[in-house]
């Protein structure tokens, strides 16, 4: 291949200039209150709610009220946890009573509706687990609510605060790399975990109940850009036994900017998830055998410079999630993880799996249910 004039070979960039360069410390790390902890009730004690708990020990945070409709769950995980909780099996004993300021509403979709709003309207700070709605029009219903009663509804997208994810975020909110042009995600992970759970019953398990947190991150990665349109598509491998396809992959248009991310959620070894956010200025990269083993590294024309990163997904993310409300609560501000915002996180998932149904491409906000 022939060389430039500038010692590159044609069609290739030259390489960084520069050796290795110093990474600005940034705010990643979970965000905690600095006086407020109030009374905390956690309805809804199934699988995820252990990480829940643990976060909130870890956190010195106080949950006063565990409730399940399965009261043995409920007792079980006081025993762990919060031996002195009180235990029940209905959520209005919890609203019933006074201490208790805010609510983690750990239900899946459908039983949450009922439960969120019954607690916005006793006038209950909520956390809701992901995915928040499966109505667009019912999620402004409800942070319209929330607002109405003065109250903070937040969404447990707890991905935002896995480190890796935060620190990607936090360099792009401080402009290491320029403006944001592309967002490439892989994930090849083992998911089979889910196979005889009700989890294998989610028609679009992928993007819908575990790819909802990277729509999340692009919509945020990408904030106050417009989603114009999001084709996406599903297959079974050939080898899976689960209902659900684990393969898909989705392509979106934004104002100046694209995503696409790749899914494989049935690799048994040689696992690996990477990101690669491309700017105007230099490129962002993490990469790592899971989700919680992060290398981050910056680009730029003065040279490259690694992260080492404190914490992981399940750790730092549920800190982060309820962290991040109470910090909003007592700050008096909307928590960035509000619902409301929420909704364009849902409207590019909505539209990704639309788009995998009809095999075209879809507006996001024009599917409004799932």
């Amino acid at each position: 291949m022939k060389e430039n004039n500038s010692g590159g070979s044609y069609g290739l960039s030259p390489v960084e200039a520069g050796g290795a360069i110093a990474v600005p410390e940034l705010p990643y790390r979970p965000p905690s209150p600095r006086r407020y902890r109030p009374k905390i009730a956690l309805i809804g004690c199934g699988g995820i709610s252990e990480y829940h708990l643990r976060a909130y020990v870890a956190m010195g945070l106080d949950v006063v009220v565990l409730c399940d409709r399965d009261v043995a769950r409920a007792e079980k995980r006081r025993a762990e946890f919060y031996p002195s909780a009180r235990v029940c099996s209905d959520y209005r004993e919890v609203l019933a009573r006074d201490e208790v300021q805010v609510v983690d509403i750990a239900l899946h979709p459908i039983d949450r509706i009922p439960v969120i709003e019954a607690a916005l309207r006793a006038g209950r700070h909520v956390l809701s687990q992901k995915p928040f709605v499966l109505d667009l029009a019912e999620g402004e219903r409800l942070a319209g609510l929330a607002e109405s009663q003065g109250v903070r509804l937040a969404v447990n997208q707890n991905g935002r605060w896995a480190p890796h994810f935060s620190f990607l975020t936090a360099a792009i909110d401080a402009g290491l790399i320029g403006e944001v042009a592309s967002i490439d995600c892989t994930l090849q992970w083992d998911h089979t975990w889910t196979t005889g759970t009700a989890y294998e019953d989610i028609p679009h398990l992928v993007l819908f109940d575990f790819g909802i947190h990277w729509f999340d991150i692009v919509v945020r990665m990408l904030r106050g850009r417009t989603a114009r349109r999001v084709w996406a598509s599903v297959v079974r491998t050939s080898t899976q036994r689960m209902k659900p396809p684990m393969l898909a992959q989705v392509a979106a248009d934004f104002d100046g900017a694209q995503a696409r991310l790749n899914f494989n959620g049935h690799v048994r070894a040689g696992q690996e998830d990477r990101t690669v956010v491309c700017g105007s200025r230099g490129t962002l990269r993490s990469f790592g055998p899971s989700l919680s083993e992060q290398t981050v590294v910056l680009h730029t024309d003065a040279g490259r410079g690694e992260v080492r990163l404190d914490g992981t997904w399940f750790s730092s993310g549920f800190q982060g999630a309820m962290g991040e409300l109470l910090c909003a609560i007592e700050e008096g501000r909307p928590p960035s993880h509000n619902a409301r915002d929420n909704l364009g996180s849902l409207a590019l998932c909505f539209a990704a799996m639309a788009s995998a149904n009809s095999g075209a491409p879809q507006v996001p906000g024009k599917v409004v249910r799932i």
